[in-house]
Parts: C-alpha cells; structure tokens; sequence
C-alpha cells in the first residue's frame, strides 16, 4: 500500500513548501506520488528517476487519468516542483536533479499530445468515461473535480480516500454507492459453484495426492500445470494454484507442499468459511496478482478499477462501452474472451454483449472495500419500507428478477387495500414514471382494492388510470372524456421515455405493433400534459412508419410551441 509513505511525503513537501514561500500543488504532486507507488514500485521518494517522470505522464496519464490537455502544464509544472524538493531535501545528487529536468522538458510538449491521443486510453478511463456520458458528466461540468483541470483517475486515489476522507465529486473520488447485497446464503450457495474457488481446492488435492512438488519459487511446475488442465479440466491451472496459496489452502515450503489449516473441499464447508474464501478470493482478483487472470495484460493490470466502474455502475455495461475506445478488430475479440475468463472467477457475468458484477461478486467487492476501510454504504431493503421507497428502488437499477421478489415481498406484507392506497397516494403529484410504476403494482391487486383505486377518482391525474382499473376488474367505472383518453395515452408512453433512449432498437420495436394512430399523434400537442413535448419527440425518432414519424416532430413542435414542456 502506498498511503503511509505518499502522506509522509505530502507532508513534508507541504512544509518545505510554506518554509520556501513555494505555492505547491499538493494534490497534483499527491497524484504523481500515488500513481508512481501504485503502478511504478515506487516505494519513497528516492525511488524517483528520470524514467519514472516519462513513464507517468506519457504513458500512466494518458491511458488512467481522464483531463483535458491543455491540463498538461499543470501536471508538469507540479512534476518540476518535486524535482526542486527531491533535490533540497537530500533524496537526489545535483546531476540526477539535473537529467530529471532534462526529460520533464523533454516531455512537456509531448504530453498535451498524449492526453488527447484516444488510442491510449485505458479501459477503465473508458469505463469511467461512458459513464460520465450521462449524469456524472453534467456533474463534472458543474463541479470540476481535483481543481480547473477537470481530472479524474482510477484505482490510486481510493487508498487516499480510504484515509484522507477526500470529498472530492468525481465518478472515481465520490462515495461509493450504496447497494442492496444478497443474503449470506445465497452468495455462499453461488460461490460453491464458482470455477476458480473450486478450481484452486482441485489443484491442491491433487498436489497432495500425487506427492508433486511445487517449482522453488513456489509456482506451479509446467509439467504439472498441463496435467491439471487434462485430469481436472481446469483452463487456468497455474492461477488456481496461486489462488490457493494465497488463500491459505496449501502452504509451501521450499519444494515441498502441505494442506493448509483445516484444509478441506469446498462443498463442505460451512457459511462463514465460504464467504471468507470468497473475501479473500475478490481480494486476490482485484489486487493484482502475479499470474495472468484473463489472459490480457491490459485487462489484468486495471482489474481493480474496471471492478469499482462495474460497481459503481450497479447496471451492465455494453462491451462496446468497455472496450470501444481501447482496442478495435481482433484486439476487442482479445479483451471480449478476456471477460468471459474473468467471468470464471465469479465475479462478473456476461449479458449478451454487456458485462455485469455477479451478485456474489457484488458482495465480495463490498467487503473488500469496507476491509480497506472505505464507505460502502448499503441500500435500505424497499420492502420492509413504505411506497415511495418501493418505487424508488424500482425506479433504480434493479434487475427483473431481484424487481419481481420486492414486489412480491411488498405486497405481502400488507392488504390489497392497504397496497392500492399507499402506492397510488404515494404518486400525487410525482412524475409519469413514478405514477406509471405504481399503477404497474396496483394492475396485479383484485377486486378487493376496489374502495382505495375508487378515492382516486377525483384526482385528475390519477382519475384516468383507476376508472381504467376499475372497468378492467369488472367494476363499475366513469367514462372517461376524449381529452382524458388522449392525456392517459401520453401519460403511458411518457413512462418510456428513458427505455426509448437506452434502447432504441427495443423501443421502436415494441411501437411496431402498437403505435398510436395519426388521429391521435395529431391531437397529442393539444394535451396539457408536461411531458407531452418529449413523448411526440420520442415518437418522432422512433415510429417505424415515416408518415406517423414525421406527423409527431410537427406536433412535439406544436406543443412547444404553446409553451408544453
């Protein structure tokens, strides 16, 4: 860890600072410290050369921090200033001072060209960076985070974090999200079929049973590895092993190898000590270990930020999004068969041509961060709460599985009355996507609810969505006027908007077989309704018929042009 030697080091050059009169950048040289320690070995400030300087901001900061580069002079200004302080405080001679100014001035018309230059972005910079294509952009608009120049980085910061308590707003220094985990149970059940925790308890078995003796440096000899993978089946026999000396499950000494304390095989262990196996083996796959894990030295060396992305993310994300901006052709078919290697150590999944945390990967992140001594807050479990806090979490990013059991949960809790009062008084007044997630809920309650559905008659946004369930039950009902027709039909359609902008293909999919008649797309713009202007848009983009498209940008204009927004 870098943390104790990088605050030391701060310190002191925070003080030589203020004796000199020197303004120092301090968080500037604090990134320059963290990235050379985490990345670099470097492990004190005498550790600096000349190389160390060409190696984080040609090649470390292009391809880990995200900032603009006419941010460049800053960094190097600030690279010169721990030159001056290495050279003052006695940890470099005179000539090296001098050959490290030589290469800073070597590179300092070199790095604004890195920074811009796409091709060495890293992945996770890409990760954080499709990221902050949506909310946490407007955020770094707002609020430049690490001071004017707007940077953010990946993975070194969070040990400073853990510590410094930086309240920096940038998607990698903000907190951690909270988030729901599943129960204990479930992460050990799903972590006993993990490939990689089983295949490291394979591989010492069979180091036991056959009497095979590791190489002197305590890895697996070549020989062995390649009967493990023909005996055992285990595609990556060499890490299962290191895995499992990590873990504690074999001990090596010299040449020779012995089970671990209470070594044992993974089906019969209990809760706890699978879930504090599966700790350690998160741990291991973030942390750099010294075999390969996915077969990609670009993906192995940012393992740990590309996890915190997946996790702060708490959705999938497109591989495209992964791997647009780092490799293209046979490169992106490299990193694709990378994460489905990955994907055999349990945490992340594939989705189709997304990549996700596993919910016993989840877990596992979740602990190592808390063990590192990071705030990783968890989320309130919406069903033991009231509607609002249901609709919310449904609002989030919940997949449809995890979506199903809080519903189910939730309104088992409580009476069919009870349910339809909370959920729909909860939305008075709210946006359609709310309104139009409780009144999804209300749809799946019976007749019994009748009483609370029908007090919501006399609320002019609600009225047209209980006279509808009313009549859908069987129960006597109002009939609604055309205006109120047409207002619940955008009201409907504005509850995809978001969906239509995630997923156009899918969107216009679904509108093929359903899409409002020209009739109704013309008198929509009538409809005082606030989302009736993005509704017509999202028509206009995504109708499949040209005539009913182009019918809907004239009214989406129309109904600005009145003053709907």
């Amino acid at each position: 860890m870098s943390i104790e030697w990088v605050n030391g080091a701060i310190e002191e050059i925070r003080a030589w600072g203020r004796s000199k009169d020197i303004a120092v950048d301090v968080d500037e040289v604090r990134l320059l410290c963290d990235y050379a320690s985490d990345y670099l070995s470097v492990g004190e400030l005498a550790d600096f050369t000349p190389g160390t300087f060409e190696q984080l901001l040609l090649d470390i900061y292009p391809r880990k921090v995200i900032a603009p580069p006419e941010s460049a002079g800053e960094t190097v200004s600030a690279a010169r200033t721990l030159v001056d302080f290495l050279l003052e405080s006695g940890e470099i001679g005179t000539k090296m001072a001098d050959r490290m100014r030589a290469k800073i001035d070597e590179i300092a018309p070199e790095m604004p060209v890195a920074l811009a230059d796409t091709t060495k972005f890293g992945m996770a910079k890409s990760i954080f960076a499709a990221m902050g294509a949506d909310a946490d952009a407007t955020a770094l608009e707002a609020d430049p985070p690490h001071g004017p120049a707007g940077r953010y980085g990946p993975e070194p910061s969070r040990r400073s974090r853990a510590a410094d308590g930086d309240d920096c707003e940038c998607p990698d220094c903000a907190p951690l999200p909270a988030v729901r985990l599943p129960e204990a149970a479930r992460v050990a059940e799903a972590v006993r079929a993990v490939g990689l925790l089983g295949d490291a308890h394979g591989v010492v078995a069979w180091m036991l049973e056959g009497d095979h003796a590791p190489t002197v440096k305590g890895g697996l000899r070549v020989r062995d590895a390649a009967r493990v993978t023909r005996d055992l089946g285990v595609p990556a026999p060499a890490l299962a092993w290191e895995l499992a000396v990590a873990l504690g499950l074999a001990e090596v000494s010299g040449a020779s190898v012995t089970a671990g304390e209470g070594f044992r095989s993974l089906p019969s262990r209990g809760e706890r000590d699978v879930l504090e196996l599966w700790a350690g083996t998160v741990a291991f796959l973030t942390g750099g270990p010294a075999a390969s894990v996915t077969g990609s030295a670009r993906l192995d060396r940012e393992l740990d930020a590309v996890h915190e992305a997946l996790y702060r993310s708490q959705a999938p994300l497109s591989l495209a999004a992964v791997v647009g901006d780092e490799a293209a052709g046979g490169e992106a078919e490299e990193l694709e068969a990378a994460f489905d290697a990955l994907a055999r150590g349990g945490t992340v999944e594939r989705v189709g041509d997304a990549v996700r945390l596993t919910p016993h990967g989840l877990w596992g992140l979740r602990e190592v961060y808390s063990r590192m001594g990071m705030d990783a807050p968890l989320a309130p479990d919406p069903t033991e709460g009231d509607a609002a806090g249901l609709i919310a979490a449904l609002l989030g990013r919940l997949s449809a599985e995890q979506a199903e059991r809080d519903i189910t949960v939730w309104l088992g809790r409580r009476s069919a009355l009870e349910a339809a009062r909370e959920l729909l008084g909860a939305v008075r007044g709210a946006q359609a996507v709310a309104r139009g997630v409780a009144v999804a809920v209300v749809d799946r309650l019976g007749a019994e609810a009748e009483p609370a559905v029908r007090a919501f008659l006399d609320d002019a946004e609600l009225r047209p969505h209980a006279a509808h369930w009313l009549a859908a039950h069987g129960l006597d009902a109002p009939v609604l006027t055309p205006e109120e027709v047409l207002w619940v039909s955008v009201d409907l359609l504005a509850v995809s908007v978001p969906a239509g902008d995630d997923d156009a293909a899918a969107f216009a999919g679904s509108l093929a077989g359903a899409a409002p008649s020209a009739h109704v797309i013309e008198e929509m713009w009538r409809v005082d309704h606030p989302d009736v202007a993005e509704v017509l848009d999202l028509l206009g983009r995504h109708l499949p018929d040209r005539n009913l498209a182009k019918a809907a940008r004239k009214a989406a204009f129309k109904a600005r042009s009145r003053g709907i927004h």
